[in-house]
């Protein structure tokens, strides 16, 4: 089912492991190009190509694309009392989660009188997406809305696809986000959703955002690409991926089954184990054929696991197993070894990493506290997953009296005329005229 990759006699470059990791075979540039008629749609014609799209690509005609707060409070009424309770206490660990990651004021004193002040300010709106296809997301609502809501979001507004059996946003998306206090919700999905997100939609109320955060498609993806610059995005996040790094000690049971939980996702999931024992990539290898074989969505989890974007890579030391891993930059990073913190502090590209084997990642989707809305796609080697961080702006405040402004008067002036700006000297200067 899984391929094999052996790279055990390779001299691991750079080049050759961006060259050799699986990837899925997605192109996103192909895809801004089918988004972007889409979204000036969306920009020109608002409620009318809302509609327009929900009919081609949901099936659904004559919905209402603002849902209202009574359905909201009913879908929380009417959620089971055990799915209600894991909501409560996901809101919960990730609140804690999120809270820490909200970054004091910092003020320095250069001299007398001299002082600046770092402070973080949070954006005024966000549109957070919650992706509707093969499953349902709740989870991503929680994700998305208590980040921005530890950050200090005032105004937040949610998207979610329209559903045929309903005409509305999927019940359950519907309850979280009642949970969390969120009434501004939308029946609107993929490029459409992220187009009425920037530009604002005056006929349902839409007014446009700041910030655009969630999961979703490679269109979704694509549309975030597009608007990014006319509002914000966290990021371009794609299709799931984990990569296992194991060693002989690992159970292949666990290690398969982290690798089928996270193929279960979509066809285009990617699946990937490294490992320097030969032995635990074949028993991994029948393990995961024999627990693919009898899970719920077996046809899918086949694709992925069978798809260009998964495999199981055999190297031969743990400094292979790093140079993969960080070439990589998994979404999720699992570490099931004998010394998993001595290898946890050589490894520098990852969005989420999960130290021991009682850390799988399905842990991280839910109820570790942690935010599951990560870079995908080699992207964690410069971008971070979502966070309160996501949604909060860096402000200096530079405050400085007479006393402390004359002392540096000076230099600013050599350092304004050497630059051949002399009004910046003279504006200083100013202060002092007459003197």
């Amino acid at each position: 089912m899984l391929r094999v990759e052996d790279l055990r006699n390779s001299d691991l470059s750079t080049r050759l492991l961006l060259s050799t990791v699986p990837r899925a075979s997605l192109d996103t540039a192909k895809a801004v190009e089918l988004v972007k008629p889409l979204i000036s749609d969306v920009a020109e014609h608002g409620e009318q190509a809302l509609r327009a799209q929900a009919a081609r690509f949901d099936g659904v005609t004559g919905h209402n694309i603002r849902v209202s707060e009574g359905e909201i409070e009913r879908s929380v009424s009417e959620l089971a009392p055990a799915l209600r309770d894991a909501l409560q206490q996901m809101i919960a660990r990730v609140r804690s989660g999120s809270a820490a990651q909200v970054p004091e004021s910092q003020t320095t004193e250069l001299a007398n009188g001299a002082r600046i002040v770092q402070r973080w300010r949070p954006v005024n709106r966000v549109g957070l997406y919650v992706p509707g296809g093969k499953a349902v997301y709740p989870s991503s609502v929680v994700m998305n809305a208590v980040a921005a809501q530890q950050a200090g979001v005032k105004s937040i507004a949610l998207a979610s696809p329209v559903q045929q059996e309903t005409g509305s946003v999927h019940p359950v998306i519907l309850a979280a986000a009642g949970l969390l206090g969120i009434t501004e919700v939308y029946a609107m999905g993929g490029a459409g959703a992220i187009a009425a997100f920037a530009h604002g939609v005056p006929e349902i109320g839409l007014q446009s955002v700041d910030v655009v955060t969630g999961p979703g498609n490679i269109f979704v993806a694509a549309a975030k690409r597009v608007v990014n610059g006319i509002v914000g995005i966290d990021s371009e996040a794609g299709t799931t991926e984990i990569m296992v790094l194991a060693d002989a000690g690992a159970d292949p049971q666990l290690v398969a089954a982290d690798l089928v939980s996270q193929a279960e996702h979509d066809e285009a999931a990617a699946a990937v184990l490294v490992t320097d024992s030969e032995q635990l990539a074949e028993a991994v290898l029948e393990s995961v054929q024999r627990i693919a074989a009898v899970t719920e969505h077996a046809e899918r989890v086949e694709k992925a696991l069978t798809g260009p974007q998964s495999a199981i890579i055999l190297v031969k030391d743990t400094d292979q197993l790093v140079a993969v891993a960080n070439a990589y930059a998994a979404e999720h990073l699992e570490l099931q070894v004998s010394n998993p913190a001595e290898l946890l502090e050589r490894i520098d590209n990852a969005g989420a990493i999960f130290v021991g084997a009682n850390s799988p990642v399905s842990l991280g989707d839910y109820l570790a506290g942690s935010n599951h809305v990560l870079p995908t796609g080699g992207t964690a080697r410069f971008a971070s997953g979502l966070g309160a961080y996501t949604f909060l702006r860096a402000q200096q405040v530079i405050e400085y009296s007479r006393e402390a402004l004359a002392e540096v008067l000076q230099p600013l002036r050599v350092i304004a005329e050497a630059e051949g700006l002399p009004a910046h000297a003279a504006a200083a200067a100013a202060r002092f005229e007459g003197e």
